[in-house]
């Protein structure tokens, strides 16, 4: 629809003698709350002053004035221009676009030689991938698939929590009760009971967290054993991690941890000492942000050692230099952003000019029937018990409904993980998750299973299509309209998702795009349409649909099977 807006902007401009700019018209268009009023409104208020009339007045002006190809009719209402598109064009148009070898149809080249580096993912080392992890991976990873798709290079880095006194804590743990053989048979689970029992253990006895921070400033130290130990948990660690972004279809530039960073600190503590940003508070080194209205940003703790801070300011130092991103995404929790605000702002005062390109993108938190998630508790859902579950699932439906299906486990795989994914990415990222196993297993209504046996129809249908194409694009039913309305939106949707940082809007988007299509399949015979230009039109608009559908899919990490 952009392009169609800017046709549609430029002839309200002429209509009114310029006292509306084409891109002022483009920004104002509206789409109505129902289809009935129109498929765009023009407010004419903006337009009284520079008139001197009413918008009402306005409005009934342009009717007589307006022309436009792309517009069948015009109808005022109130203060409103509303514009009813011309679905024979629209289709026409759609079919076009969506035939081009360029790119795909949504597509865009407006990052072409920009490069984004998001953060992402990023598990603590030797603790369980869980329920609360995949918000920050599937919103990282979509948010990456989108600015691919509008020509941005992207580098994933996966920055493991792979540094700090829960190494000691876990050094601790296998050395009183831990067993090799255990943990090389049952790896990460053996690493977790482990953490959990050293949390009820130190309870008990608080001397435990004293001898844990004992081994971890070995570590620090380069004791040999324990650096051993360490990268014998990272190793066991990333192993676990792989087979979920297997499942998940991701892949990392980058795995360079916390730990990556610790001689790379030294030089901007340094600096900030130079900055004379550095500040003496009961022994540690903080940066004072009480003009920010924020408190301030510990740098060294009393003993000299390193905080969450140092580590991520010497980190985005690292990539500017290495990757040289003209915009750097991190995507945690919202309980992370005084966090991120923090630092943003101390990268700022240190004197860097590309403070403004770090961008925190936050989201809600998950809990299970209401308590938070705690891995020193044991109070988490697996991820790998979850996909387990819904690909369980997904794979009893297709043994009683399509048995002989070629590729069982792989559709399984396919429509199981999507169901995960799709559940979570429904709603605004933002927003507290309470998350409940019947709801995410559920493969009913507005789901990810809907979504792609949808996509799946319409592989059907032009498998079975001679692919000729209509002589003339002919529409003779407002769901073909419709249908391509739909479509039509697709490329501002995805702009808008970009803009804001939110894959629900392309979730929510799939969801108006899978009806459009099925009440066009239901309503319009494709295949036996008797008019052979209407067949070979609704084929067309069932290959658009199948394009749009599938690369939207693509974005939120969803696979498309052609069969389910």
């Amino acid at each position: 629809m952009i392009e169609i807006k800017k046709q549609i902007a430029a002839a309200l401009s002429a209509a009114t003698n310029d006292a509306i700019s084409a891109e002022d018209a483009f920004s104002a268009l509206e789409y109505p709350p129902s289809p009935e009023l129109g498929d765009l409104a023009f407010p004419c208020f903006r337009l009284s002053r520079a008139l001197h009339k009413a918008p009402p007045a306005i409005a009934a002006e342009l009717v007589e004035r307006f022309t436009c190809p792309a517009v069948e009719r015009t109808v005022v209402a109130g203060g409103y221009l509303n514009l009813f598109i011309d679905k024979t064009y629209l289709a026409s148009y759609i079919i076009e676009k969506t035939s081009s070898d360029d790119k795909p149809y949504g597509a865009s080249l407006d990052g072409a030689g920009k490069t984004v580096v998001l953060d992402y993912s990023s598990p603590n080392v030797a603790k369980p991938f869980h329920i609360g992890h995949l918000g920050t991976t599937v919103i990282g990873h979509s948010l990456k698939k989108l600015h691919e798709f509008a020509g941005y290079h992207c580098i994933g880095i996966n920055y493991l929590g792979d540094w700090g006194t829960q190494f000691g804590k876990m050094i601790v743990a296998y050395r009183k009760w831990g067993d090799k053989a255990t943990i090389e048979r049952e790896e990460i689970d053996a690493l977790v009971a482990l953490y959990v029992r050293f949390h009820a253990e130190a309870e008990k006895d608080p001397a435990l967290d004293d001898e844990a921070r004992a081994e971890f400033h070995k570590l620090e130290c380069g004791d040999p054993e324990n650096l051993a130990l360490w990268k014998w948990f990272i190793e066991i660690s990333l192993r676990e991690y792989k087979k979920t972004y297997k499942l998940l279809g991701i892949e990392f530039d980058s795995y360079a941890g916390e730990s990556f960073y610790t001689d790379k600190m030294p030089a901007q503590v340094e600096l900030l000492r130079k900055r004379g940003l550095l500040e003496i508070d009961d022994g540690a080194s903080i940066v004072n942000l009480e003009k920010y209205n924020m408190p301030p940003c510990l740098i060294l703790k009393r003993d000299g050692s390193t905080l969450y801070p140092t580590r991520d300011i010497a980190a985005a130092v690292y990539r500017k230099n290495t990757y040289h991103f003209d915009k750097a995404i991190y995507v945690t929790s919202a309980g992370q952003s005084l966090h991120f605000a923090q630092w943003f702002k101390v990268v700022e005062l240190m004197g860097y000019d590309w403070y403004d390109q770090l961008v925190h993108v936050p989201y809600g938190t998950v809990s299970i029937d209401g308590a938070k998630l705690a891995t020193r508790t044991g109070n988490v859902v697996l991820l790998k018990d979850l996909f387990a579950a819904a690909i369980e699932k997904s794979r009893a439906i297709i043994e009683e409904k399509n048995p002989s299906l070629e590729n069982k486990d792989e559709v399984a795989d396919a429509v199981g993980v999507g169901a995960i994914i799709f559940h979570y990415l429904m709603g605004s990222r933002i927003k507290d998750i309470n998350f409940v196993m019947e709801d995410a297993l559920s493969f009913d209504g507005n789901t990810g299973p809907y979504a792609q046996y949808t996509y799946a129809r319409t592989r059907s249908i032009l498998g079975k299509a001679d692919g000729t194409p209509a002589e003339k694009v002919t529409v003779s039913a407002p769901e073909e309209g419709a249908l391509a309305l739909c479509i039509a939106q697709f490329p501002e949707r995805v702009k808008s998702a970009i803009a804001d940082y939110e894959p629900s809007t392309i979730t929510r988007y799939i969801l108006d795009l899978c009806a459009a299509f099925n009440r066009f399949y239901h309503a319009c015979p494709i295949l036996g349409a008797e008019d052979k230009d209407v067949r070979a039109t609704r084929v067309a608009l069932v290959r658009a649909a199948s394009q749009v559908l599938g690369n939207a899919l693509h974005l939120i990490c969803i696979k498309t099977p052609e069969k389910i």
